[in-house]
């Protein structure tokens, strides 16, 4: 489990089909190496792998084929990656939930500064994704914990802004329009999702709500929920 709050920058290193080799800037080192122990889960651009090697400046990691399938860690041009270690007991939950489970790809369609942010614009062709992308909900884009500024009904394509501290400490700032990133999609809205839609298959009288009309606050009371 991740919070989406960045600890710095590495690069990617392929070492064959199923191994990378990650090795972090010289500031984020120091941020991440010294806790880390073989086993552990670091979030790569938002994808969850684990240690298998320890290096004196980064780590490797096995990829297994769904991973590279499903995310831009198979992509060669990839530059630098948001590095986040996992998150502790008792730590602070500065972000949101992020899993490392990645939902899809999506793609920068714009970055425009303005006074106070970076406004961004992603696409993403993926169902999977745009189905749990909604206005003020939280999306994980490379590993990054951001609120939906905007989007449209689909959740196709939606609008984030990215404050100057976050833009120039990831690799935001690298992006040119058609980049790829990784999504991922708040893991609450999928519970939900579900919940509901295994309810739509019960009888009348288990009969849970599928549309925000049927969820009224009656409902809510009735289940223990105020």
């Amino acid at each position: 489990m991740f919070t989406g709050l960045i600890q710095g920058l590495g690069k990617i290193h392929p070492l064959g089909k199923d191994r990378l080799q990650i090795t972090c800037q010289t500031a984020t080192s120091g941020l991440i190496v010294p806790d880390l122990q073989l086993g552990d889960s670091v979030a790569v651009d938002g994808v969850c792998l684990t240690v298998t090697e320890i290096l004196p400046q980064g780590f490797i990691a096995v990829v297994s084929p769904e991973t590279r399938d499903r995310s831009t860690l198979s992509h060669p041009e990839l530059g630098y990656v948001n590095l986040e270690t996992s998150l502790r007991v008792g730590s602070k939950l500065g972000g949101h939930f992020v899993t490392g489970h990645v939902d899809g790809i999506g793609y920068l369609e714009s970055s425009t500064q303005t006074a106070t942010s970076w406004e961004m614009t992603f696409t993403t062709p993926t169902p999977q994704v745009a189905r749990y992308i909604l206005p003020k909900g939280s999306i994980a884009v490379n590993g990054i914990s951001l609120t939906v500024a905007d989007c449209n009904a689909s959740g196709s394509w939606f609008k984030v802004a990215v404050i100057p501290h976050t833009y120039q400490e990831t690799n935001l700032q690298y992006l040119q329009p058609g980049s790829p990133v990784n999504l991922e999609g708040d893991i609450l809205g999928k519970y939900v999702e579900k919940f509901l839609r295994l309810g739509s298959g019960q009888s009348e009288s288990a009969h849970l709500p599928t549309t925000l009309e049927e969820l009224t606050p009656a409902f809510l009371a009735e289940h223990g929920y105020l």
